[in-house]
């Protein structure tokens, strides 16, 4: 995926300032950490598989922006990124791939400096209104995959009591399209 329309609003939610430290958490083949470098920020994508993360390596060369992208391996709970360094982070539809919830929250919280802003997107393929439920929901029905559920209520509650000084969750939608969204400061 080479550009998306909510990775796209995910990065205009989470208001990147020339210079900052940014986090993409599962970045895959990197249409947010792309429209996130373009601002002027500093990203760090990270990425557990190695294929994505050479994708993205290979796409980061041909970018004008390269210099401001870093890719290393990792996951929502192994960040290797030092503590309080980063301005914000954002997860786009990797949530669901988290193996120990509180573990990635706290992840998150131990990297983020005060005041650092997280944007948490997960699309909810399985509501009819979105344009991918014909292809994503049959085949998830056909061959049984199913994400871990998202309960955006007990994900901001988790985060309120890993020190975030604030933390909101809401199903709506996201580039108009549904979506799980939680956003947090610490």
């Amino acid at each position: 995926m080479w550009r998306s329309s909510v990775s796209d609003a995910v990065v205009a939610l989470i208001e990147p300032g020339r210079g900052d430290r940014l986090v993409d958490i599962g970045a895959g083949m990197g249409p947010a950490t792309v429209a996130a470098a373009k601002t002027g920020a500093i990203i760090v994508a990270v990425e557990p598989t190695p294929f994505m993360r050479g994708v993205l390596r290979a796409r980061r060369q041909l970018q004008r922006a390269r210099q401001r992208i870093l890719v290393i391996d990792g996951a929502a709970e192994s960040l290797h990124i030092a503590d309080g360094t980063c301005d914000g982070a954002w997860a786009v539809n990797s949530m669901h791939h988290w193996n120990d919830v509180p573990s990635a929250i706290a992840e998150i919280h131990r990297v983020l400096r005060d005041g650092g802003r997280v944007v948490l997107v997960d699309e909810i393929f399985d509501d009819p209104s979105h344009p991918a439920f014909a292809k994503y929901g049959h085949r998830r029905t056909a061959h049984r995959h199913e994400f871990d559920e998202i309960d955006v209520d007990s994900f901001a509650e988790l985060m309120t009591a890993a020190g975030f000084s604030s933390a909101t969750g809401e199903r709506g939608t996201v580039a108009e399209r549904p979506a799980k969204l939680v956003r947090a400061v610490k």
